[in-house]
């Protein structure tokens, strides 16, 4: 009788467990801030319901706020919405009023909460500013040169204050919550900053609209 002497491929032992292990510890963060909010998600919970060791979870991310970044960011990024018609003031207002869509979900405000309480230093902090905030602050800088070039505007000061000016009301109520976001919110910012970057005649007057 003849022996089988042949044996399973080998493999990288350790990573697919790793990996799986990895997309667990996601999907039970995920499930716990859904269910109970930023409030509630630690270390030791997802650990429990994961059913995986704290030591696997501080492998990949230094504490809870980066686990809840991580969950709430990985399954749809969040990003500017696509180029726009009109006129640049039509632009920056669809801009303006995605951003509000975007962080007055749950899982926006999570984000916000999360990025507010996270080490600003972090790998995961830098990719949030990398991936979200510079990419909204892009896009709006591209309607505003246009904008420039068209005669639409007369960008009068440094274009980062205005973009800071643009993007930070609606982190600045998020966060504090002393007022409610709304998309009328939103317009209001948008009439606020054409008023200030309205082109005017030389002496001071703004020109009329065409």
């Amino acid at each position: 009788m003849s022996q089988d002497n042949s044996k399973p491929p080998v493999g990288k032992p350790g990573r697919p467990r790793s990996e799986a292990a990895r997309r667990a510890i996601l999907q039970t963060a995920h499930e716990i801030l859904v269910a109970d909010g930023l409030g509630r998600l630690t270390i030791e919970a997802v650990a429990e319901r994961a059913r995986v060791g704290k030591p696997t979870i501080y492998r990949y991310w230094r504490n809870a706020q980066e686990l809840a970044m991580a969950a709430l960011m990985a399954d749809t990024p969040l990003e500017p919405a696509a180029e726009g018609h009109g006129s640049a003031r039509m632009r920056l207002q669809a801009h303006v009023e995605h951003l509000l869509e975007t962080f007055t979900t749950v899982r926006g405000r999570q984000i916000a909460q999360a990025m507010a309480a996270a080490d600003q230093e972090s790998e995961l902090a830098k990719a949030f500013r990398s991936r979200v905030i510079l990419q909204y602050r892009e896009k709006a800088r591209s309607i505003l040169t246009d904008a420039q070039a068209n005669g639409e505007i007369a960008l009068k000061t440094d274009i980062e204050v205005i973009l800071d000016m643009l993007h930070a009301p609606v982190f600045y109520r998020l966060l504090v919550g002393h007022q409610p976001l709304s998309q009328s919110f939103g317009l209001n910012i948008i009439d606020t900053m054409w008023a200030a970057l309205a082109p005017t005649n030389g002496r001071g007057a703004t020109l009329p609209k065409s």
